[in-house]
């Protein structure tokens, strides 16, 4: 099966919705756990969901998009997805992240 070129990726770029904030992972936990410095001021412990947790590995220094919980939004949250360094590349050039 053919790989997606590079313009494909870069054309279809997930942008933070509403409720959704741009992050640095700091520090990894183990397992699923990690700490998110996010755009917002907070730093949020934060998980991988299991529906994606086989395909998206997180190391640190990544940017990452998080998803705050209800409940606890300034503290806990969900990683959604995380950007690779093209990616990271269109963000700077549309100027979501500097």
């Amino acid at each position: 099966m053919p790989t997606q070129t590079n313009n494909e990726e870069l054309e279809r770029i997930r942008v933070p919705r509403p409720g959704e904030v741009l992050g640095v992972v700091e520090q990894m936990y183990g397992f699923d756990r990690l700490r998110v410095r996010c755009r917002d001021g907070f730093t949020r412990n934060c998980r991988i969901p299991g529906r994606i947790r086989k395909r998206l590995w997180v190391r640190e220094g990544d940017v990452v998009i998080v998803r705050p919980w209800a409940v606890q939004s300034k503290e806990k949250g969900d990683i959604i997805h995380r950007y690779t360094a093209a990616q990271l590349d269109a963000l700077r050039r549309k100027g979501l992240w500097e």
